[in-house]
């Protein structure tokens, strides 16, 4: 996957809830041509931050033994745009989980303000599933989320002041 669209997890509670942030930099590529003179942040790659947030939260709940595809967007609601400077945040939970999938619900903050939710609905999708022409890898969680995740962890490990 060439865009994570999450810099780094500043909570998680398997199972149940993750809060994750990013950054909006003028030098990311997308924005330079989304609206010209007046860079944001575009509804749908916020869209794609939160899916990646909960996604992540569903799959770590799961041991992430199978893909976590996105399988609908039950509700995405905004009220603000961010811009390069401002700084996003997700916070997921998950709703229901079961075996076929899971159902989420988000919100997003703009500085640390409310601007918006976004539910989604998660579809669970093994690898080995022979009625589905996928991957036999798990093509969802690359290395790069891995890392990610594995970054937030270490953090968690490391003494206060190392």
């Amino acid at each position: 996957m060439r865009w994570i669209w999450i810099d780094r997890f500043t909570e998680f509670a398997p199972g149940s809830h993750a809060a994750a942030v990013k950054n909006v930099s003028l030098a990311e590529d997308y924005l330079k041509d989304h609206f010209p003179g007046h860079a944001v942040m575009p509804p749908s790659l916020v869209i794609e931050g939160m899916a990646q947030t909960a996604g992540i939260l569903v799959g770590q709940a799961r041991a992430f033994k199978e893909n976590v595809i996105l399988a609908k967007i039950r509700k995405a609601e905004f009220n603000d745009y961010a811009v390069p400077g401002d700084r996003l945040g997700y916070h997921a939970r998950i709703e229901t989980m079961d075996e076929s999938g899971a159902a989420t619900t988000g919100e997003v903050f703009l500085n640390d303000r409310l601007i918006g939710r976004v539910d989604l609905l998660f579809s669970h999708v093994s690898p080995s599933n022979a009625s589905v022409a996928l991957p036999a890898h798990n093509f969802v969680f690359t290395e790069e989320f891995m890392r990610l995740f594995e970054a937030f962890q270490q953090s968690l490990t490391k003494e206060p002041g190392a």
